[in-house]
């Protein structure tokens, strides 16, 4: 019996290069996403114009609503909303904006060239359905990709190479998370050492940089290490050759490697070493011949942080001025359900381990610090500085409506004008628990913290400590206004739902 991925004569199948090395696959993915996506950007454009012109009697409706289609699906296209390997991946929302922002101006510029001259009202209510019904179609495909790869369809197979220890750390990475397409199948280790991750090891590269001989270079053109990661990603019939470099495969074998794999059509990828850096911050560049990825500081400074601040205050006065009733009736409903003021404060730690007073809406007892610490050994945060219970007796009647639905929340606002919290950001948390935070967890306090963050649309009170600080942790880091617009909007979808709420 012959090798796996060999021939009859023994050099290692592959295919020729030049077909090139094909695309990472995203086995099954709907081939009906694009066609659906075009077909709803051009109609939701298309029918709203027109039917808009035609009715105000407007002039030339059909070309305004033909060229109107063609702007807003030339630059969705030109942003590449139709390539299948991006649809479905995110929600879209801010995708969405941004191109509506580019369209307004294009339209803009030609109807200043063409001097067409029709009302604004009516031109902006004609495309007002355009970005809404594409934010729905991307947030639809989401959900519908999300739901397939939570049955193991639509991802991309990976073989995973590199030393024992960066293997195990890259697959329980990815296998902690579903929002991504990646899958891992098998594993070529390097040198020594047994594998915690539970990949299946699929072949074994030496420890030691092979030396290619002519001879032996006739009959694998791959080398040792190419014929050997090949022959594991023909056998699983993996996508994607993810390596991890280490001490042992570095260098000029990393790029031996890569040749054979790139070679032979599969694709190929290196893993970093970072984690929990936005795209946005990586800029590559190629120095002596080195790949060099630099990494953008945090936004702690600059525009961004000081429009974010006059954002906070602006939508935090606004809140409280429409609301004013919502929280007044809030109020009494506390009042009246059991004895103690409408409203709660606790001290919580802010920007830079500043202490501040927080204001909530009393959800529960009186008297509930006091009863704490006979609660203690049902926490179900054991694992970390966390005090949760899903079933508290502490809690009262209308505070479990007001957790459930985040109401109690509202108060916060407050906080907010006064610029000691923000809209978006991590939770504040206790002084008792920064007190038993970590060096890496006080990097959460870099930022202000908010009424809702990544832990709000994450599973709140579902998530597990240590996810909540990755979460918190990503944010503070990596926070950004457009990221800022997307928590918002999902905090909605995760108040509605009410999960981990309690």
């Amino acid at each position: 019996m012959r090798p796996l991925g060999t021939s009859r004569s023994g050099a290692v199948r592959r295919p020729s290069a030049a077909s090139g090395p094909r695309p990472v696959r995203r086995r099954d993915k709907p081939g009906w996403y694009a066609p659906t996506a075009l077909a709803t950007d051009a109609l939701g454009v298309f029918a709203p114009v027109l039917a808009a012109y035609t009715l105000t009697g407007e002039p030339h409706a059909l070309a305004v609503a033909v060229t109107a289609t063609l702007a807003w699906t030339g630059v969705r296209a030109a942003h590449h909303r139709y390539a299948l390997r991006g649809l479905g991946e995110t929600g879209g929302l801010l995708a969405t904006l941004h191109d509506a922002l580019i369209l307004i101006g294009l339209l803009c510029v030609l109807r200043v060239l063409t001097g067409e001259a029709s009302s604004l009202l009516t031109a902006a209510a004609a495309l007002a359905p355009a970005p809404l019904l594409s934010a729905l179609t991307a947030a639809l495909t989401h959900r519908h990709l999300a739901r397939r790869r939570r049955r193991a369809e639509a991802l991309c197979r990976v073989l995973v190479v590199g030393e024992v220890g960066p293997v195990d750390a890259v697959t329980a990475q990815l296998a902690a998370r579903t929002d991504h397409a990646y899958v891992v199948i098998g594993s070529v280790p390097v040198g020594n050492g047994r594998l915690t991750c539970g990949a299946p090891e699929t072949g074994r590269l030496s420890a030691d940089e092979p030396t290619l001989t002519l001879a032996l270079s006739e009959v694998l053109p791959e080398g040792p290490d190419g014929s050997t990661v090949l022959a594991a990603a023909h056998h699983l019939e993996a996508d994607l050759v993810l390596v991890a470099p280490g001490t042992l495969l570095t260098g000029e074998r990393l790029r031996r490697l890569s040749w054979a794999v790139q070679d032979a059509g599969l694709a190929f990828a290196v893993a970093s070493g970072l984690s929990e850096v936005a795209p946005g911050r990586i800029r590559v560049q190629a120095t002596a011949g080195l790949g060099l990825l630099h990494i953008a500081p945090p936004l702690r400074h600059g525009p961004q942080p000081l429009l974010k601040a006059a954002l906070d205050r602006t939508g935090a006065a606004l809140g409280l001025l429409l609301l004013a009733p919502l929280l007044a009736a809030l109020a009494l409903a506390v009042r009246l359900d059991s004895r103690g003021p409408a409203l709660y404060r606790q001290t919580r730690i802010g920007l830079g381990g500043e202490p501040f007073t927080m204001w909530k809406f009393r959800t529960m007892v009186t008297d509930a610090e006091r009863l704490r610490p006979a609660l203690e050994s049902a926490n179900d945060h054991l694992g970390g500085p966390l005090f949760k219970m899903r079933r508290d007796p502490r809690v009262t009647r209308v505070g479990r409506f007001l957790r459930r639905s985040s109401l109690d929340e509202l108060p916060q606002l407050l906080n907010v004008l006064a610029g000691r919290m923000s809209l978006v950001g991590p939770r504040p948390p206790l002084p008792e628990e920064v007190a038993r935070y970590g060096s890496a967890a006080l990097r959460r306090l870099s930022v202000r913290p908010g009424i809702t963050g990544p832990w709000q649309v994450g599973g709140r009170s579902e998530l597990s400590w240590d996810e909540g600080l990755a979460l918190d942790l990503s944010y503070a880091d990596n926070w950004s206004l457009t990221g800022d617009l997307h928590v918002l909007a999902r905090t909605f979808r995760a108040v509605a739902d009410g999960r981990g709420a309690y």
